[in-house]
């Protein structure tokens, strides 16, 4: 900027100058000093000083650029928060803000569609797919619940269960025993949901399907039963994703320790901790509770599975039993037509129109239509009681 501005007064005395002089005064240089320099070496000095301090000048513009930019794209969250007397406000932070107000760093507010259950700087976050929460000694905060249908669970029974009103255990513990349980016993509710509503559709799908009264299988409840086999999968999916983030922190002490919050914020609680209650202990209880409901459900999904086996495999024997039905009674009449045909063979002859002292006698007619029928189901009948023979189950061995 100071070359800039004294750009006008250099032109003004530029005028008569050797080329060298001219460089050295842009330089800084009196052009005393440049006559002692040279003007090959005033020359090299000046040359690559302004594009340097223009390149310079480009780059902290253009990172200023991109930053504001950054800063003005952040997305903004719908932040509801829960205090210990269920007191509840929403407001709105930049991702930005609302991280360096929770001392937190950008990915822990990443929305993950997972389930996890994390610490950081005295704060959980907890993911339960679409339903994000950041739990402090203090308070709790909601991520986010917009287009969730979260609002009856969120205003009605969450303020009164983290405010001692509701069937919490853990009210007499620290405020993150009350959330934690609140948000596991909500997930467990939804699992519990799916489940209730997926069983008897089910049950009906099935009992349809395997009635011997219907001799064949409605597709439309195939259909049935295929969406509602795969909705129970993702159910199955869920219920293990929830048993195995609990599983983990069951499986390291220090995590235990991590979620009590208010045990190393709080120097008195910790001083009850360890003349009495243990925190750890009573986090372990709480998430072995949950591990055990959501083993429940496991056990429940996994018996419908087999059942839906079970049942596939009972539709599949009756569809075979009612195609091997039908192939016997094909390869019956296929015998009739063969004992027909053959017998037919006296008729054709008789059908020459050769002359014999047969045709002149009325009996011979309903003679030979006798022999024809008579002995076409005799064969017919030596048939099916070979095919019979064939179709007997073999008897087990004498033991």
């Amino acid at each position: 900027m100071e070359c800039l501005r004294s750009l006008p007064r250099l032109l003004s005395c530029a005028a008569g100058l050797p080329r060298h002089n001219l460089c050295a005064m842009a330089c800084g240089l009196t052009p005393r000093a440049a006559g002692l320099l040279g003007g090959s070496l005033a020359a090299p000095r000046c040359r690559p000083r302004l594009p340097r301090l223009a390149g310079e000048m480009h780059r902290f513009i253009t990172s200023d650029v991109s930053q504001a930019t950054l800063a003005s794209v952040a997305p903004v969250f719908t932040v509801t928060k829960f205090d210990k007397e269920g007191n509840v406000t929403s407001f709105e932070r930049k991702k930005t803000d609302l991280h360096q107000e929770l001392d937190l760093q950008a990915r822990d507010l990443r929305f993950q569609h997972s389930m996890s259950i994390t610490t950081r700087n005295n704060r959980i976050i907890m993911r339960m797919e679409y339903l994000k929460a950041v739990i402090t000694p203090e308070c709790l905060l909601i991520l986010d619940y917009r287009n969730l249908n979260l609002e009856q669970w969120l205003f009605r029974e969450l303020p009164s269960q983290l405010a001692g009103e509701g069937q919490l255990v853990t009210y007499p513990l620290p405020f993150e025993f009350r959330a934690i349980e609140a948000l596991l016993q909500y997930w467990i509710s939804t699992l519990q949901g799916k489940l209730s509503i997926l069983q008897p559709l089910i049950l009906d799908t099935l009992e349809a399907l395997v009635d011997p009264k219907h001799s064949s299988v409605d597709r439309s409840k195939l259909h049935i039963l295929l969406q509602n086999s795969k909705s129970l999968s993702e159910l199955e999916t869920d219920i293990k994703i929830f048993k195995e983030s609990i599983l983990e922190i069951l499986d390291e002490e220090e995590l235990l320790e991590e979620l009590c919050l208010t045990k190393w914020s709080d120097p008195q609680v910790f001083e009850k901790s360890s003349t009495g209650i243990d925190h750890a202990e009573e986090m372990e209880l709480l998430l072995e509770n949950y591990y055990r409901l959501a083993e429940d459900l496991s056990n429940a999904a996994r018996e419908l599975r087999v059942l839906i086996d079970d049942s596939q495999s009972i539709i599949f024997i009756n569809l075979d039993s009612h195609r091997n039905v039908m192939m016997r009674l094909n390869l019956q009449l296929t015998m009739g037509t063969f004992s027909l045909s053959l017998f037919g063979l006296m008729g054709v002859a008789f059908g020459m129109n050769l002359e014999s002292s047969l045709e002149e006698d009325h009996r011979v007619f309903w003679l030979i239509t006798g022999i024809m029928f008579m002995g076409s189901g005799l064969i017919w009948r030596r048939l099916l009681s070979f095919l019979g023979r064939q179709l007997e189950a073999p008897l087990p061995p004498m033991v």
